[in-house]
């Protein structure tokens, strides 16, 4: 089974970090007009044996730069104002490359059972 939750994302430079269960995927965002605010709607599985992750999302205004790692998601607008809000996810990727890089090499590093000399 699987669900839609639903999250206010605050505007700024600080990322909002959301625990999503694995599997996630972001399905709509608006700027809901009677609390002033960016939302995100996100499906995800019901399943508690599903691992959570933390993934970071953003809202920029129009014209503010954003690293090109982020990866946008959709864009909410003020239909009252002049204002467009377009959200990012930040990129987990480099932290993805960043691990792999510090795992050992096998031919390298061996467990002692395996090492040259060890009974």
């Amino acid at each position: 089974m699987k669900t839609i939750h639903k999250f206010r994302l605050e505007c700024g430079k600080e990322p909002n970090t959301l625990k999503l269960r694995e599997g996630y995927r972001v399905v709509r965002c608006e700027y809901v007009v009677p609390q002033k605010g960016v939302y995100l709607w996100v499906e995800q599985p019901l399943n508690v044996a599903i691992p959570v992750v933390e993934r970071q999302f953003v809202v920029v205004y129009s014209g503010d730069p954003v690293p090109t790692s982020y990866q946008y998601l959709d864009t909410a607008l003020d239909p009252f104002g002049p204002e467009a809000y377009h959200i990012f996810e930040v990129d987990v990727a480099p932290a993805r490359v960043a691990a792999s890089r510090q795992q050992a090499s096998p031919t390298l590093f061996r467990p002692a059972a395996q090492q040259v000399g060890t009974a």
